[in-house]
């Protein structure tokens, strides 16, 4: 499964943002996508991630300002960031998990990361 992010940019104190990451590969579904971040000198930490199902999970710094979305016929997710802030500056990875192809459960899977920086 390749996981491929966009929309990163740099972005002024109160703006928004948009992510998307499309998977592509050979697969049957994934149940689970989700986006996590990482600024330098932290660990990567969850920001988002919905089920195929349509279930959410949400940080508790992302709730209320941040929208995940999932399109399952193009097998695309995504992050809708508003109010940002310099402290959501990081780099964004989308990772997909529970990815079935036929009778087989894969491993999950990590996209390459989007850069996200909020700064004036």
């Amino acid at each position: 499964v390749q996981l491929q992010a966009s929309g990163g940019g740099l972005v002024q104190p109160g703006g928004s943002l948009r992510l998307s990451c499309a998977a592509s590969g050979r697969f049957s579904s994934i149940n689970v996508l989700g986006w996590y971040r990482q600024a330098p000198g932290n660990q990567r930490d969850l920001v988002a991630a919905i089920a195929r199902a349509g279930g959410t999970n949400y940080a508790d710094s992302a709730r209320g300002r941040f929208t995940i979305s999932r399109d399952n016929s193009k097998n695309t997710i995504y992050l809708q960031m508003n109010s940002l802030r310099p402290e959501d500056t990081a780099v964004y990875y989308c990772k997909a998990m529970g990815i079935k192809y036929l009778t087989q459960i894969l491993s999950d899977n990590w996209g390459q990361g989007t850069q996200v920086t909020v700064s004036s």
